[in-house]
């Protein structure tokens, strides 16, 4: 795991430029920072050395010094890939996967992508060509930014890192705050930063010439296989799970795993210890009501596996939150990126690289709000237009119990399911802000994905939304930006394209039912675990987050901030402040909102009002 960074075009301080460059990327890759330096381009590489430590410097040239690549992440099929191209009279001078992505770009081409197994973003440069060649991985588990500005691409694996140079501007992308207030983070392929953007899972990227053409290599579908039971599910879940933590762990340093008391993470560390000896990591908190530690410590003992545990205060999370933001390029409303932040922190003490469960809520149908189509079944034989009227008039009654399920019920799927975020509703979000913006409605967003959905059931419609929104832009991006501030190379054996293979074609009938999710996945994880653990409930990564802003060092160190210039100028301060005081009060919990707007003043006062952390 490492990270890079470049821009296109010369200048007689390139070499200066990318080594500051460089510098604001070193947590991704501590171990040496390397550059490439021609007329044309400037290439930096911050390396974490994890395979082939000896060898795989990068930048890194082909044979004639022609091409040359920086690539962040691990290609888990390197080795069939290196056979192939040297049958093919391609020449190796190191053991690692980047030079097998070099040799197989001059190879095949793009088509070089779909042959990879792995996590992946690089570029490459082709000297003859002046053209760069750059590509993120299937579901977006590395990042990859770009920028045109001044006839210049700057591109790299942070935002931070293309800031020092001087040609690059950094100017607030405004218009995105009323979609960060319903999201907790920006959709779609723009940034809080103005004419950055995020090149999207699945996409490919040239530059030739001052133009950009992007093209997509591989798309996520659905194909549900109704001709087979429950147990061949489980079978082919089994036998390809097992294969593709086997595929994860390949590396030259010792590998670890974070630890929940979850089915995810419980069956990565399940698999993980049958092949090796096993360090695990697991956070929590003093107040049991939140902590997984428990059950953590259950399963850690069932494998007969070390488990190390961080208990956070509630003092040094608060502490946490700016650097968090820092780490993150783009304010992310999720609290669970501290958390995430933390376990990192940890298992970096001992290890540089660890296995996690993200994923598998998406693949397999993990969310408890996959349940609401099952519970609103029967209510939705009534007439539409019955439906419509009662939700009318329920929207015009105060709170009540039942109220939500009657107006949601009204509703289709498309209607009413944006992703697991809708922290401030379109309607209400307004109100929060100091102005009014042109602003997009969220199914803007979610239309594309559901009409490329269209003729699944709306279970699975919600997963295809899951995978292109929700886990790309929260769930991926926590766990690459938490794991590299610390230097830690996190892994994902559930987002493996061999595991979506069989996860695509599962009928929902084995995803999700009135009492669990996951079905399938968890029958599965049942042969190599405790029936508790295997059908333990979904916890999001639960904090006490809602007390914590209750007591007075939240409440005032936040209540300065929502009375400070950043929430004066882009917030409208009774309503926010209302919100504080109400939480604060007992009356509703608002903690999602507090924090979402908490964490947008932090970021804002680091990147544009340069405030030292």
């Amino acid at each position: 795991m490492c990270g890079f960074v470049g821009f296109t075009g010369g200048g007689s301080d390139s070499t200066n430029i990318i080594k500051k460059m460089i510098e604001k990327i070193k947590h991704r890759g501590p171990d040496s920072q390397e550059s490439y330096v021609d007329e044309d381009i400037a290439m930096g590489f911050a390396r974490l050395s994890i395979i082939d430590l000896e060898g795989s410097v990068q930048p890194m040239t082909n044979e004639d010094g022609t091409k040359i690549i920086t690539f962040n992440g691990e290609i888990y099929n390197y080795q069939e890939l290196r056979e192939d191209l040297i049958n093919k009279g391609h020449i190796f001078k190191t053991h690692g996967d980047t030079e097998t992505i070099l040799h197989g770009y001059e190879e095949y081409g793009s088509d070089i992508l779909n042959k990879m197994r792995g996590m992946f973003a690089f570029a490459i440069w082709d000297t003859k060509e002046k053209k760069l060649f750059a590509a993120r991985d299937f579901f977006g588990i590395k990042p990859f930014y770009y920028a045109l500005m001044n006839n210049r691409l700057f591109y790299g694996s942070e935002i931070k890192g293309l800031m020092p140079h001087p040609e690059f501007i950094k100017e607030f992308n405004e218009d995105k705050l009323p979609d960060y207030m319903t999201f907790g983070c920006v959709p779609g392929y723009d940034t809080f930063f103005k004419n950055v953007y995020k090149l999207q899972p699945g996409h490919f990227l040239e530059y030739q010439r001052g133009e950009i053409k992007i093209e997509r290599y591989f798309e996520v579908t659905f194909d549900i296989d109704q001709s087979h039971d429950m147990d061949y599910f489980v079978d082919e879940i089994k036998k390809i799970f097992a294969d593709s933590v086997s595929a994860h762990k390949i590396s030259d340093v010792e590998v670890g795993c974070f630890l929940s008391s979850g089915v995810d993470s419980s069956y990565v560390a399940s698999e993980l210890s049958r092949v090796q000896k096993l360090r695990t990591y697991t956070i929590g908190f003093e107040d049991k009501r939140y902590s997984e530690d428990e059950g953590a410590k259950l399963v850690s003992d069932e494998l007969g596996v070390e488990n190390y545990l961080k208990l956070v205060s509630g003092e040094e999370y608060l502490q946490s939150a700016a650097k968090v933001q820092y780490h993150l390029d783009e304010p992310l409303a999720n609290p669970s990126a501290n958390l995430l932040y933390f376990v990192s922190q940890r298992a970096a003490e001992d290890l540089k690289v660890v296995l996690s469960g993200e994923g598998a809520d998406e693949m397999f149908g993990g969310y408890n709000v996959y349940k609401e189509p099952i519970a609103i079944s029967r209510y939705q034989t009534v007439p539409k237009f019955l439906r419509k009227g009662i939700a009318g008039i329920a929207k015009t009654l105060p709170k009540f119990k039942g109220k939500n399920f009657l107006i949601r019920g009204s509703q289709t799927i498309e209607e009413r399911y944006i992703g697991n975020s809708n922290i401030f509703p379109y309607e209400e979000r307004d109100a929060f802000l100091a102005k009014k913006y042109h602003s997009n409605t969220p199914q803007s967003y979610t239309k594309p994905f559901f009409d490329k959905a269209k003729g699944l059931d709306d279970i699975t419609k919600m997963q295809y939304m899951d995978m292109h929104v929700w886990m790309v832009q929260e769930i991926l991006l926590k766990a690459d930006k938490m794991s590299m501030a610390h230097s830690l190379e996190l892994r994902v054996p559930f987002l493996d394209k061999e595991i979506f293979k069989i996860a695509r074609t599962i009928p929902v009938k084995y995803k999700v039912s009135k009492e669990n999710t996951k079905l399938a996945l968890r029958k599965a994880a049942r042969s190599c675990m405790n029936e508790v653990s295997a059908n333990r409930k979904k916890m999001a990564f639960p904090l006490p987050l809602p007390d914590w802003l209750k007591e007075d060092l939240y409440y005032n160190t936040i209540k300065k901030a929502f009375n400070g210039d950043v929430a004066t100028e882009y917030f409208n301060t009774n309503q926010i402040n209302k919100l504080l005081d109400e939480h604060k009060a007992g009356k509703t919990n608002h903690a999602r909102r507090i924090w979402a707007v908490y964490t947008f003043i932090l970021w804002y006062e680091i990147f544009f009002q340069n405030k030292i952390l």
